[in-house]
């Protein structure tokens, strides 16, 4: 079984909706490989799939590169995924299977608080991130992290949502009217999505104007 770091976190027929994505998704990962496999979610939300077949090996690493893998054994300076849980004046919880603490001077994302590092990002709760584990010292976050959420602010402008799959957020923005407003609906994890907005797209309009069709956190990244 392999753990991936993403989330399922919503209930009822949206959870229904989401882990049906989600095995579409496993589906596309490992396209012809011998392998039967069964898409779960643990207790602590993290998605699971069981994998057997000729090809089991080859499959669970796919996805531990996919996805990113949660494990209970961490080494120290390697780089693991964890999702944003939480936040407070001192920097930001991730959960990695296990709470883990990235302090403020180690988010290496500039000035502020964690709160207004939050918001100028666009990062929307149970994001995946990330970090570098430190055994006797700080987490950090990723240098690829950091250069991922920096090309963030460098283009056109994003608004990141969570609790809606893909599909369900680019039905939205069709409902809405603002098709033309875009240029696609990037996957952040199984929950989480960046809508890239087109050239002229006004960030915070485009939240606005989509807000009360999803019930989600919205977060505008504006360049």
């Amino acid at each position: 079984m392999v753990v991936l770091a993403t989330k399922c976190y919503v209930s009822g027929d949206a959870r229904d909706r989401a882990l049906d994505g989600m095995t579409s998704l496993v589906a596309n990962d490992l396209g012809d490989l011998a392998v039967q496999y069964e898409v779960g979610v643990r207790r602590d939300d993290f998605v699971s799939v069981t994998v057997e077949g000729e090809d089991a090996t080859v499959a669970r690493n796919v996805l531990r590169e996919h996805w990113g893998e949660v494990t209970e054994h961490f080494t120290d300076g390697e780089t693991y995924r964890g999702t944003l849980e939480g936040w407070d004046e001192d920097g930001f919880t991730l959960d990695a299977g296990r709470e883990l603490r990235v302090p403020t001077e180690e988010l290496g994302l500039g000035r502020g608080s964690p709160s207004q590092i939050r918001d100028r990002f666009g990062l929307v709760q149970h994001l995946p991130l990330r970090f570098v584990y430190r055994e006797d010292g700080a987490n950090e976050l990723a240098e690829a992290e950091r250069d991922r959420l920096y090309d963030w602010t460098r283009g056109p402008g994003r608004v990141n949502v969570n609790s809606a799959t893909r599909g369900e957020v680019r039905a939205t923005v069709n409902r809405a009217g603002h098709a033309q407003d875009i240029v696609t609906v990037e996957r952040l994890g199984l929950l989480e999505q960046s809508i890239v907005c087109a050239e002229g797209t006004d960030p915070p309009g485009l939240l606005a104007a989509i807000g009360g069709y999803l019930p989600a956190e919205l977060k505008a990244v504006i360049p």
